[in-house]
């Protein structure tokens, strides 16, 4: 059994685990029981459908075979496909990551709320809505020169316990015409920072974009999903004290 991919909050809360080329959706919903033991990791292979297809090269979550790159997360409004098929309205948005790590992203309108929890956003704010998805590029490209377009998970998890700088917070938007504002909530209410492991065992308290919190024996550790994937699991004894079984997994 392989974890082959997950799903972050907006989207779902879940890990993917393929079981002999049956993929399955493993449960990650808070209060969730979670008692797997890592084995070795290696290529997490390709998923069509609910069908996985393994690959046993060592380069880890993907190879060079099964790596992908979306072209759109590059796109400055210059189509990088052969082409440009982003016609559907889009919405720019800015994004804030307590305490004060401050975003601009683009997405499909539809999606705008999805998108922010799947990224773990605490604050948005909804700027532009253009007509496709050249123009929102053009239009990030433009604000990236002043704000990033990317938030790293370390400084994600540095704020799992942190408030939203308010005022520097509300400086920004002041400089912009907001059409819409999310505050969004997860359900942590962690009194302090989870000490991050690479674990598969314990009880869920939340999910918060690919950041998975974990209880064990009182402590809380966070997981990022990325890095469970293409890991077996196992049954049997772990050489850590916090793994034990696969038996209740999921």
């Amino acid at each position: 059994m392989q974890i082959v991919g997950y799903e972050r909050s907006g989207v779902g809360s879940a890990v993917l685990v393929s079981d002999d080329g049956d993929v399955r959706r493993r449960s990650l919903e808070s209060g969730t029981e979670l008692d797997g033991t890592l084995g070795r990791r290696v290529c997490a292979g390709t998923i069509d459908g609910d069908v996985h297809q393994p690959c046993d090269r060592p380069t880890a979550p993907f190879c060079a075979y099964h790596t992908s790159t979306w072209v759109c997360a590059t796109c400055t409004g210059t189509c990088l496909k052969d082409e440009m098929d982003c016609h559907e309205t889009h919405a720019v948005y800015l994004a804030a990551f307590a305490p004060d790590t401050f975003k601009v992203g683009v997405t499909k309108r539809r999606r705008l709320e999805t998108r922010l929890r799947e990224q773990g956003a605490d604050r948005a704010a909804h700027i532009r809505t253009v007509e496709n998805g050249r123009i929102a590029r053009e239009i990030e490209a433009e604000i990236a020169r002043r704000l990033p377009d990317r938030v790293r998970t370390a400084a994600k998890i540095e704020g799992l316990t942190a408030a939203v700088d308010e005022d520097a917070w509300e400086t920004l938007l002041a400089e912009y015409d907001v059409a819409e504002r999310f505050d969004l909530e997860y359900g942590l209410d962690l009194e302090t920072r989870p000490i991050r492991e690479t674990i598969a065992a314990g009880t869920v308290v939340g999910l918060k974009g690919r950041l998975l919190v974990l209880e064990q024996g009182g402590t809380n550790y966070v997981v990022d999903l990325r890095d469970l994937v293409g890991y077996d699991l196992e049954t049997g004894e772990s050489d850590r004290s916090r793994q034990s079984s696969l038996d209740s997994f999921g």
